[in-house]
């Protein structure tokens, strides 16, 4: 099965083409984006990414995409290309919290908190119970760095960032700091949920946004 991950959720992004045999996984190619040009890029490099391995956009077997939370526009480029290929081609589409990819990448057990910067002084956090390949959300929310703090100072907190990361050793709590994940780790949760059924109609896929972008508060 050959799927294609895309996250376009930070300041940087990538795709990723993953091909999954016999419960094997191989990465054919990562390739990053650059922040702040991603309508000009995505659709371009899925195709030269295919071409250079000899495969067209109807090999895809299925896509794996980063729903949040993440940017406004940064997601609806990304939630877009993904929407209009999976149409098109009627193949299945995974949405990937990021959360949840950190969340499980540190590979702890119970409960646990994963934790992204939302700049301006705060923070967007998950609670998860993680038990093997599942983890159960229960609930997220945006936070103040010190409304975060207070509330999980109990918990294992998983994050990706280093801005997170420094706050809390400075406070004296553990943190488990991870790499961003990539396009292609998107993937490989991407084709977990696929073979599990956990798959979402073109129509139906939607962006968690860290906050409405200013031109929306604007109008309310």
């Amino acid at each position: 099965m050959l799927i294609l991950g895309v996250d376009t959720s930070g300041k940087d992004g990538s795709i990723a083409l993953m091909e999954f045999e016999r419960g094997h996984a191989r990465a054919l190619e990562l390739v990053p984006l650059e922040g702040g040009t991603f309508s000009a890029q995505l659709v371009p490099q899925i195709s030269d990414t295919l071409n250079r391995h000899g495969l067209s956009k109807r090999d895809i077997d299925g896509f794996a995409v980063v729903s949040g939370p993440g940017s406004f526009t940064g997601l609806r480029v990304g939630l877009a290309a993904i929407k209009a290929l999976a149409e098109v081609l009627q193949k299945p589409i995974a949405a990937v919290s990021l959360l949840e990819v950190v969340a499980r990448v540190a590979e702890l057990r119970g409960d646990v908190t994963a934790a992204l910067d939302a700049s301006r002084g705060e923070v967007y956090a998950a609670d998860f119970q993680i038990s093997g390949r599942q983890a159960n959300i229960r609930h997220q929310q945006l936070l103040t760095l010190a409304e975060f703090i207070s509330g999980n100072s109990d918990r294992q907190i998983i994050t990706p960032d280093d801005k997170i990361a420094d706050f809390i050793r400075e406070k004296g709590l553990r943190v488990t700091q991870v790499d961003r994940p990539r396009a292609d780790t998107i993937a490989r949760l991407g084709f977990e949920k696929i073979q599990a059924c956990e798959v979402i109609a073109p129509e139906a896929l939607d962006a968690n946004y860290i906050r409405r972008s200013d031109a929306e508060l604007k109008k309310s």
